[in-house]
């Protein structure tokens, strides 16, 4: 079980890792209150939280869960300062260069969802890079939501099915919830059954509107940083005492 066993919370050993979500999306909030509340630079709670998504990669292909999707820079995030967008850039590079190989070995997927196109070319190269050495990889599925936003990724897949439509590649009584999906950038990829968003916000931000149609809620007010092993683990003990009835009895 790797690092996490290990570091396993003993008031938490009815944690059931046979019934754990398939796949996991994170909203990944706080760093900038995390640095405040501690008079530091909002750089400096984006680099707490760079270690934090290390820690949860780790423990979520330890333990066993399958997708894990974490929003890391949605469409809206560009209205930020031009020195924080710059500096979240060079901390994803940073990240690649430094985890890829432990990724890799531990058989992690990589992959991206949003439009890269208009990341910096820095950051394009190692995104494809770590694609591309991932890609054969069997292990956890580490989709990272880069220049992302739901309603444009809606707007795509619709234009995308309309072209198919218009050209009679697809007729309009054939298209499905399937079709729809299969449109998404998440396609052959099982829909999140658990979001967490941290920080205390209870929004979905433009996160996964349509795949989060099912996927059962855990907001926690703890700050991205301070999200460790522990408060993981109670998280998905929480979606282990809930009750799924998808709108059944």
């Amino acid at each position: 079980m790797g690092l996490f066993s290990k570091k396993r919370s003993a008031q938490l050993t009815e944690l059931d890792l046979s019934k754990l979500p398939v796949h996991v999306a994170v909203i990944m909030d706080g760093n900038g209150r995390w640095a405040k509340r501690r008079m530091l630079p909002r750089v400096a709670g984006h680099r707490a939280g760079m270690y934090k998504v290390k820690t949860i990669i780790r423990m979520s292909s330890d333990i066993g869960i399958k997708y894990l999707t974490l929003y890391a820079f949605s469409t809206e995030n560009w209205k930020r300062p031009k020195e924080e967008v710059g500096a979240l850039m060079g901390l994803l590079i940073e990240f690649l260069q430094k985890e890829l190989d432990e990724m890799h070995e531990r058989g992690v997927v990589f992959r991206t969802i949003g439009d890269t196109s208009r990341l910096p070319q820095a950051v394009i190269e190692v995104l494809e890079n770590a694609k591309q050495k991932t890609k054969d990889n069997t292990g956890l599925v580490l989709n990272v939501a880069l220049n992302y936003g739901s309603r444009t990724e809606i707007e795509t897949a619709v234009r995308c099915i309309a072209s198919e439509v218009k050209n009679g590649s697809l007729a309009v009584e054939n298209i499905t919830e399937q079709t729809i999906s299969d449109h998404l950038e998440t396609a052959g990829q099982p829909d999140p059954d658990f979001m967490i968003r941290t920080s205390g916000e209870q929004r979905l931000s433009n996160y996964l509107l349509y795949q989060l149609a099912y996927a059962e809620f855990y907001f926690t007010p703890v700050f991205w940083p301070d999200f460790d092993e522990r408060e993981y683990e109670i998280a998905l003990l929480e979606y282990q005492n809930r009750q799924r009835r998808y709108g059944g009895l």
